[in-house]
């Protein structure tokens, strides 16, 4: 499956999701909260398989972000919401993997371990949670690839700020008309696997059905600069006129 998102993963993050998508699924389904659930299920009947991802696209006709034009961000007050999305509506970490599995959607090896390990935390109140999507190009990297350091420090600059790391699994939830070939990078605080290993998780659509992913979450990792990211608005908004001149004043 790893091969459907060659155009747009970069070499380790694609290791990455092989190693993961061999890994055979260590979470216990267990029944916690049958009327969350419930209540879920009431509020998002759709499911992940490749089947029924098209027929909501079929039905909702919804915007293919990926294919806006690269438009250079000034400032991240200039930046439309791409979507908006709830969190804290489950009670736990397991019951939003349960909730993943009642959908049907895959997760991937390294995204299971994220979801398990006790740096992943899901709010404890309900919230909605505007995203703006950008790619590292209009974040004005004119490179092939770029660090994640370098991508995180320019959004920074420009008033974007990162999100939750709930922010993942719950847009997979919430993200049932994905177009198929769009991969969306949470730009968030990496979190570490059993063994050390940094990653941030990814929502993507490979064709196969919707999936969620982790990729390498290392500062120095190389990302693709046509690589889509997903940010929140800090209360902070700089214009890249003002980064500039900051960045002129640094030493060669």
């Amino acid at each position: 499956m790893g091969r459907l998102f060659h155009h747009e993963v970069d070499y380790r993050a694609r290791r990455h999701y092989l190693r993961g998508g061999h890994r055979s699924l260590r979470f216990v389904v267990v029944m916690l909260g049958a009327a969350c659930m419930l209540q879920f299920a009431g509020e998002a009947r759709a499911q992940c398989s490749a089947r029924d991802v098209l027929q909501n696209q079929l039905k909702l006709r919804a915007a293919r972000p990926s294919n806006a034009p690269q438009v250079l961000v000034r400032s991240a007050a200039t930046v439309p919401v791409w979507k908006t999305i709830a969190l804290g509506t489950f009670a736990n970490s397991l019951a939003l993997v349960n909730a993943l599995h009642e959908m049907g959607c895959q997760i991937g090896g390294l995204a299971e371990e994220v979801l398990a390990r006790p740096a992943f935390i899901v709010s404890r109140t309900k919230t909605d949670v505007e995203l703006v999507a950008v790619s590292a190009a209009e974040l004005g990297f004119k490179t092939d690839t770029v660090t994640l350091t370098e991508i995180y420090a320019r959004a920074r600059q420009l008033g974007f700020g990162l999100a939750a790391a709930e922010v993942g699994p719950q847009l997979r939830l919430q993200y049932p008309d994905q177009p198929v070939g769009e991969f969306l990078t949470i730009g968030m605080e990496p979190i570490k696997t059993w063994s050390g290993e940094p990653v941030i998780l990814s929502v993507a659509n490979g064709g196969a059905g919707l999936i969620l992913i982790g990729q390498d979450g290392a500062y120095d990792a190389e990302v693709s600069v046509i690589s889509r990211f997903l940010f929140v608005r800090s209360n902070k908004a700089v214009s890249v006129d003002a980064f500039e001149r900051a960045a002129a004043l640094l030493p060669p």
